[in-house]
């Protein structure tokens, strides 16, 4: 069975939806915070995420671009909010869709069948990251050198996020501005250069020697076992 979470604070919508879904063959667990759904996701993993905006303890935006930083799990926001700029951003965020509250039971059912079918995805299935000496805990943006945590700027760690996201594959100059200073920056190869030798001097054992974040001259950075 398919595994679904949704993360809505009203319970009645919990208890009418979770009979209709799981009648559709959907094995459903809800909650009614984010900070539990995301604990939820990390620890069991599920195949479709259903999440109101309207949360008690964050934004669902806010759950949205915590749970892209590690998965790309599909996302169908439920919400009240009809507003064009919360559609808008939503799914600038990294949400596949959006349904508008109320709403029929057959429409969401379609609405599930169809990014079921329309996904083509790389899925991360775990929170953690481990390569080398290197551990991070994406749930809790933790960063471990041989179980000794490091204290990272928000911008480091956006930095070690991704190039752990493309482990062993080349990280363009463009895409960790993308990521690290948001997109369609206009970010100096300069300020991304300071940025990496700031994190490599946390980060590696001797940072003129770096085996862990490796320069591709002229193309961006690659993150390496240093074993290899």
């Amino acid at each position: 069975m398919p595994r679904l979470v949704l993360i809505e604070d009203e319970p009645a919508i919990i208890r009418s939806l979770s009979p209709a879904l799981s009648a559709e063959n959907w094995s459903v667990s809800g909650c009614e915070r984010g900070a539990e759904g995301l604990r939820l996701i990390a620890q069991e993993g599920c195949d479709v995420v259903l999440l109101d905006l309207g949360l008690p303890d964050m934004d669902g935006k806010e759950v949205i671009a915590r749970l892209r930083e590690w998965s790309e799990v599909p996302i169908i926001v439920l919400s009240a909010r009809h507003q064009e700029t919360e559609k808008i951003a939503a799914l600038d965020l990294g949400a596949d869709d959006f349904v508008n509250k109320p709403f029929a039971v057959g429409e969401l059912m379609a609405r599930l069948r169809a990014v079921m079918r329309g996904r083509e995805r790389r899925f991360l299935s775990q929170s953690s990251f481990n390569l080398g000496p290197l551990s991070i805990d994406f749930l809790t943006r933790t960063v471990r050198i041989e179980d000794q945590e490091i204290h990272l700027t928000k911008r480091e760690y956006d930095l070690v996020r991704t190039l752990a996201l493309h482990v062993g594959l080349i990280v363009t100059h463009r895409q960790l501005a993308d990521s690290v200073w948001g997109p369609g920056m206009n970010v100096e190869q300069q300020a991304i250069r300071v940025l990496v030798a700031q994190t490599r001097q946390k980060l590696e054992h001797d940072p003129s020697r770096p085996r862990l974040i490796l320069t591709e001259q002229g193309l961006g950075y690659r993150l390496r076992d240093p074993s290899d």
